[in-house]
């Protein structure tokens, strides 16, 4: 299987999302990645409900969700009821989040966990056997068009060296331009989100740069 290529819809243009939403299909995106976020669990506001109801109504390929928010478990029925397939939480924001993860499971979609720079392999290894997809950070969320942080890639080889053992699916989210696509799926990681490093905001159309994209 070849590295998923996953647009982040925060950095898509909202005054033609069903354009964008064609363009990025038709170029071949594997997943459409959403972002929620609270202004508390991260210092900035992302997309609206009525944004992510939109992407998940006219998408033909599935859509995942990055919730940086607290207590994410008060909300993956609703997310779950709107077709999104994947689900992130951070731990840092659930007491419980065994029992959320769980709760995703149930929902019908695959569960996951968002790893945040600053948070050791410790705090996650519980959780590996229970999740389908580990988002790892390689910069601090909220924002785009941050700079890598390389001390990141320690924790990234921790992962490569035990996702058989678990079952789970490596994703790389933050700074993913091409020299870091081309390294760390060359090492075992799975996908990519999509941001302006790589995909938003270039001269060349979306398929050239997914065609490139595919080809390192």
């Amino acid at each position: 299987m070849g590295k998923l290529l996953c647009p982040s819809m925060m950095c898509a243009d909202f005054g033609n999302l069903f354009r964008e939403i064609q363009l990025l299909e038709e170029a071949g995106a594997d997943i459409f990645h959403i972002d929620l976020m609270d202004g508390r669990f991260v210092p900035n506001y992302g997309m609206g409900l009525q944004d992510m109801e939109y992407i998940c109504g006219h998408a033909k390929i599935p859509c995942d969700l990055h919730m940086m928010c607290e207590n994410p478990g008060n909300y993956i029925e609703k997310f779950a009821s709107l077709g999104i397939q994947i689900i992130y939480i951070h731990p840092e924001t659930d007491m419980h989040s065994p029992r959320t993860l769980q709760k995703i499971r149930e929902s019908g979609a695959n569960p996951g966990i968002a790893i945040n720079p600053g948070t050791a392999y410790p705090v996650i290894e519980p959780l590996l056997s229970l999740v389908d997809y580990v988002l790892v950070m390689t910069v601090n969320p909220g924002f785009a068009g941050q700079k890598y942080l390389p001390f990141v890639d320690e924790k990234i080889e921790r992962l490569l060296s035990v996702k058989k053992r678990y079952g789970f699916k490596i994703m790389i989210d933050g700074a993913c331009g091409e020299d870091v696509i081309k390294r760390l799926s060359e090492k075992g990681a799975e996908g990519f989100i999509l941001g302006t490093s790589a995909l938003f905001g270039k001269e060349s159309s979306y398929t050239e740069i997914m065609l490139k994209l595919r080809a390192l």
